[in-house]
This record gives structure tokens, sequence and C-alpha cells, in this order.
């Protein structure tokens, strides 16, 4: 019998049992799901699932810094999506990590080694971790961990007594939690903080929901053009759509002190909303109103509530900000209704929901010509278009452009039309411009993930990744629920050119947990690790650059490629050629 030396990861899911006695379909729906997260961690990590029986699953990894560093990217990936989840319906795995001697017959391992990693995870608390002694030994300072010890453990079938720590995330000091690619422990700023909760639709239909949907999101955006508050991005707040949640809970999750919720009953040309204030922190009612107006009122409405959170709250604002509050986007109530119905469709993310919305946007267009949020809205079906690959042709991009001037004529604060212009900027190699309209956007609305997010994206490639990098990670406190991978990727990028290349790969892999389709992440992956030396990992993320992106070509992206440093980019060329690509 060959035998070897390995870390071995044993993972389960806890009340396994009686999540099947509830819902069978949707208990196996989510394993699938949970279970294809894992794996796709596990082989970033450089790791190999051994088997996966039932909910259980077995991995090894020829080293354990890897293997525990997995434990946890897995527990905290898991955590976020499990706030997707009613309470009743969270899959939360417990897991249990070993470094020992085991028996190898074909794919499959055997022996103390593993049987010791299963008692651990069966020590362990539902999403927590434990490992054995011979895992401490070899971790204890090289991540960015604690470990609390459990003492010595009888565990069935093994002889001797096991050395037993409970992994503590994000106490060490081997490197922040920032530089690693996650969000830092949310704190309440001493500023006001807020959060807007998705707004009931108490019309009792639920073809209603675009409209109280698009109140929540009105309402967000007006309280994000104030600099003396720091507002949750609508990313975040709508998770909790449809769910009773504490206020306490809201304040830990996000960081806040306070959280606004309401709802929202719209019949014929009437509508009320009910509103109310709450200081999340300690549950208490700061204010409540209701309001029934005709239609027509809508906009007043929404700007009579915005005030009177900033009056309770003392914020004092800046004349251009009491200038830019209050001005109505429309004065059609049907394109607005269009507005909204195509704002539903942009968080999709498909080429059929953007073409959607595209059409409700033309639609609002032909309604009121002087719309200026719909050109910029329109504008950015064009430009996401074009970056997600949907469409080859460079008119898209020139169209996203002249939209974006457009809705600037009409209304020069717009924040998201210069988005869309300062990108343009970008991929024309115009970084000066590109800057500018990118620093325009933050200063109009300062509480904009998006805006952090796309200027980190335009200072990465100008050459100025350390300020890049704190952009992003303002953007993912505005935005600390994030699900998709821009964030992660940004500061990823960012960690690549300053040469922390190992952080860089940390971020990076993190942000493939939320899309491992995201081809940008394996082009960066496999540059970084190309340069690390490390050539199979590199020449592995090559490999699905390759199958995500048949096309792919170094010439071509030598053209497209906006680095302001030709030298930068000759250098990641080089790394990529190194492991294949051509």
């Amino acid at each position: 019998m060959a035998r070897k030396l390995t870390a071995i990861l044993s993972a389960d899911v806890k009340g396994y049992s009686r999540l099947m006695g509830d819902d069978e379909e949707a208990t196996i729906r989510t394993l699938t799901a949970y279970r294809e997260v894992i794996s796709v961690l596990i082989r970033q990590h450089h790791g190999r699932v051994v088997d996966s029986p039932g909910d259980n699953l077995l991995a090894e990894f020829a080293s354990a810094v890897d293997a525990v560093q997995c434990a946890v990217d897995i527990q905290q990936d898991l955590r976020v999506r499990n706030t997707e989840l009613p309470d009743h319906r969270k899959m939360e795995f417990r897991i249990g990590l070993n470094v020992g001697d085991v028996v190898v017959e074909g794919e499959k391992i055997y022996g103390d080694g593993v049987n010791i990693a299963a008692r651990l995870e069966s020590l362990a608390e539902p999403g927590g971790i434990c490992v054995s002694g011979t895992v401490h030994d070899q971790i204890e300072n090289k991540l960015t961990l604690s470990y609390e010890y459990l003492g010595e453990q009888a565990v069935k079938n093994i002889a001797k007594p096991v050395r037993v720590w409970r992994v503590q995330e994000g106490h060490g000091t081997a490197a922040s939690l920032s530089s690693r690619g996650q969000a830092p422990t949310l704190t309440v700023p001493e500023k006001p903080s807020i959060a807007v909760l998705p707004f009931t639709n108490m019309s009792g239909d639920l073809e209603q929901e675009y409209f109280s949907d698009g109140i929540t999101e009105d309402l967000i955006t007006d309280l994000s053009k104030i600099s003396g508050l720091l507002v949750i991005s609508r990313n975040s707040v709508f998770l909790y759509k449809g769910k009773a949640v504490k206020p306490e809970q809201v304040s830990r999750d996000l960081g806040v002190r306070y959280m606004l919720e309401g709802s929202v009953r719209k019949a014929g040309n009437r509508v009320r909303i009910t509103a109310q204030l709450i200081e999340a922190t300690t549950g208490y009612h700061l204010w409540a109103d209701r309001y029934d107006r005709d239609l027509q009122d809508i906009f007043a409405l929404q700007d009579e509530v915005t005030q009177k959170i900033v009056s309770v709250l003392e914020v004092k604002l800046t004349g251009g900000e009491r200038e830019r509050l209050g001005r109505p986007p429309t004065h059609d109530l049907k394109a607005y209704d269009c507005f909204l119905r195509g704002e539903v469709s942009l968080w999709h993310f498909t080429k059929e929901s953007y073409a959607q919305a595209r059409q409700m946007f033309e639609r609002a267009l032909e309604l009121d010509p002087q719309y200026a949020t719909a050109y910029a809205a329109l504008g950015w079906t064009y430009l996401v278009e074009w970056a997600l690959q949907w469409s080859q042709d460079s008119q898209t991009l020139e169209r996203a452009f002249a939209l974006a001037q457009q809705a600037i004529a009409l209304d020069e604060a717009m924040s998201q039309a210069h988005v869309i212009s300062g990108v343009v900027y970008l991929w024309q190699k115009q970084h000066a411009q590109a800057i500018a309209e990118g620093e325009r956007a933050i200063a109009l609305a300062p509480n904009s993930a998006e805006g952090y997010a796309w200027l980190a994206n335009i200072l990465n490639f100008a050459g100025q990744p350390e300020e890049a990098r704190g952009l992003a990670e303002n953007a993912m406190r505005l935005n600390p629920r994030y699900a998709g991978p821009w964030h992660l990727f940004e500061i990823g990028h960012a960690s690549y050119l300053l040469g922390r290349y190992e952080e860089a790969s940390i971020a990076l892999k993190r942000a493939l947990t939320r899309d491992p389709e995201f081809w940008p992440g394996h082009f960066h992956l496999a540059v970084n690790y190309s340069e690390c030396g490390q050539e199979a990992a590199a020449e592995a993320e090559a490999a699905e650059v390759l199958r995500l992106s048949p096309k792919f070509s170094l010439e071509a992206m030598r053209q497209a490629l906006p680095y302001k440093d030709q030298d930068v980019l000759e250098r990641a060329i080089a790394a990529l050629r190194k492991v294949g690509l051509k």
C-alpha cells in the first residue's frame, strides 16, 4: 500500500436531517450550490476533493496553510450566502482539519489521519473550524487568525487523545483583514449612518413590487448625495427584502446606527407611504409618519421623507446638496413608471434582462426627452453590454458615452453619467479626463459604492494603485454585503501592482468565489502566479481564461488594456506568454 503525509479537510452540514425533513428539494438545491462553491475554493487553494457522500465532503492539500486558509474562506463565503436564506433554511458546515499519514488507494485516502479530521469536524461549531495540534504547529504564525485551545480530546477509535484548537478569524497579526481582500470588522462611524431597508409592497399585487423597490432606491439615491451621512448601498440592503429582521442585527451586519423601513400602497392615482426611522443600535423609534397623496406628488413626498431624516439626524447640508435634493427627475409619471420597470431588470445581469431594461428606458425617453436619469440608465446598459463582452462593436462604447453626455447636458449633477464618461475615457486611454470624471461622480454622490469602485478601476490603470485600493475599501464599507467580485477584484489588482503578490492572490481568489466565470479575475491571477514562479497555478488560470474567452489573444490585450505605464502592460504580457498564452 502506498502512503503519504497530507493535510485533510473534512466537512459536513449541521442539522442536515432536519433540513431534508423540512424541504427535501430546497435542501438538495442549496447543498448542490454550496458544494460547488466549496469545490471551487478547494481547487483555488491547490487542494483536491477526494469524496463527497451525502452532506459530507473530504479534501486533501499538500500544505496545511492552504488547507486552513481554504476552510476560512469557505466559512466566510457561506456566511454571506446564508444571509440570503431564512433562518430555518440556512445551511451551516462544520469543518475539521488534520495533518497525518494516510493510505492511498487510487483516488481515495484512508487511515487515522482521515478519521481524526472527521472527529474534529464533529467538535466544530456550525460555521466553525477545529484543527489538530499537528495543523496548529504548522500555521500558528502564518495566517491572520487566532486560536482557542480546547485541550486534549478523546476521539472515537483513536488510541491517544488529540490536541484540538478552535480557529478564530480576524484577530492575528500577520496582516490586516483588508489586506487579505476581506471586509474589515464593521464599526458604527461617528457621523450618522443609515440603511434604508426595502419598503414593503402593501398593494396586494405582486406586479407592484417594482414600484415599492423604486421608492426604496430613490430614497437611497437621494440620501447618497449627502456628504454628512454614511449610506449603505442598494445591493446590501436588498438582501433583507421580504425578511423580518431586528434593528440590532441590521446594525451589526451593516455597521450603521440608524435604519429606515416602511411600506408602499399604490392604488389608481393615489399612493400611501409609511416610514419610520429607528435607532438600530437600540431599537428605539425616532420618528414615524404616514403620507396619503396623489401619485402626481410622489417626488415631493420622497423629498419630504429625505428632509425629515436630515432634520431628525441633525445633518448639515452643503449649498450644493440643498440645491440637488428635491429636484424632480421628470414631470411625466408614465415616463417614471417605465424607468422603474427598467431599473428592476438592471439587477439580473443577463443579456436578456438588459435588453428589457433598455426598452423601458427608451420608452421613458420617448415620453420625456428631457429625462436625464433615463439617459444615464440607458447609457449604463450599453456600458455593461460592452464591459461583459455581450457586444464586440466599438460603437457600443461610443453610444454609452453619447448618452452619458446627454444626461450631463440636462443635469450636470447626474453622478452615474460621470461614472460612465470616466470609464469610456479610461478605455480611450485618456487618463486625466477619466480621473476627473470619476472624482466628479464621487463629489456628487459621496455614498456611491459604484462610484468608488469605478474610480478605483481607473486609478489602477492610471498607475495609482495605493489610492485605488483605498477607494475599493471605501466601496466595500458602503456595500458590506457585496456578493459580486468587483470590489475584491480591484483590491487584488491594486495589490498586484504594488508587488504584494500573496495579498493579490488571496483577494482575486475570493473574488472568483463570488463569480467563478469572471474571466478578468483568472487573467490577473495567471499574471500574479506567473510572476511569483508558480507556473502550475498560472497555467491552470490561463486555461480558465481560454475556456471563458476562447478568442483571447495577447495582442488584443496589448491593444485594449488601458495601462498608462506601458512597462506594466508588457510585463503582464510576458508573464502570460511564459505560461502558454498567445
